[in-house]
């Protein structure tokens, strides 16, 4: 049986996913509508940029937001002028690592299905005098349902995957900042393999699964597309 700190820091995961997609999608959106259709001499270092964090090594990614967001940082000094102190060490330190270390994970797909419509159905739209706002809406994102899908899903697993990130920018700070992830690292530490298993496994099943939704949607999503 799991532990109650091995539920806690599985229900922190998950939250900490869920909010760091829903942001993602808020945010990834625009940059990945942006990269499929502009032809911006800045396109492909904007690309770079987005795509560091599947190069990068998790640690030093978290080192340098660590910095960013620390006390002599620009980020902490602007977060502590607004009287709500550093963000490290806080569950939205960590929702802010996510979202940095994920992007990659929403924008190129989404980048990938803006780019399979093509031109034709944004001119034909426009031909009905349609709004470049209703155009993205009732044209485009119906068209880019399969992505956007295909983004959430493999946005939401590579955050509860984290681990090196989470572990610098948050530490391991019980109900906090403690993820699954994390967890498993203590129980290994403390020689706990009985409980090392059982939440790894959990985390193992997981990550099953969503390879599982995955290639067995792809056709489906290739025809869409």
């Amino acid at each position: 049986m799991l532990t109650d700190n091995d539920l806690q820091a599985i229900g922190l995961t998950v939250r900490l996913a869920g909010l760091t997609t829903l942001i993602l999608f808020l945010i990834g959106t625009p940059i990945a509508w942006w990269l499929a259709r502009s032809r911006s001499a800045w396109k492909g270092a904007i690309g770079a940029i987005v795509a560091l964090p599947l190069v990068l090594p998790p640690s030093v990614l978290g080192f340098y937001l660590l910095l960013a967001m620390g006390p002599q940082g620009p980020v902490g000094q602007f977060t502590q002028a607004l009287g709500i102190g550093t963000l490290p060490f806080t569950f939205w330190g960590l929702v802010i690592a996510s979202v940095f270390y994920s992007l990659p994970f929403m924008v190129q797909p989404l980048q990938g299905a803006f780019e399979a419509i093509g031109d034709r159905p944004l001119e034909v739209a426009a031909t009905l005098r349609a709004s470049p706002v209703d155009c993205f809406f009732s044209v485009v994102l119906p068209l880019a349902k399969p992505g956007f899908i295909t983004a959430g899903i493999l946005s939401f697993a590579h955050t509860v995957g984290e681990f090196g990130v989470v572990l610098m920018i948050g530490g391991n700070i019980p109900g906090l900042t403690r993820v699954a992830s994390v967890q498993i690292y203590d129980h290994v530490e403390a020689m706990e393999y009985g409980d090392a298993h059982r939440l790894a496994a959990v985390m193992l099943v997981f990550s099953f699964l969503v390879l599982l939704a995955l290639y067995t949607r792809r056709p489906a999503t290739d025809q869409a597309i």
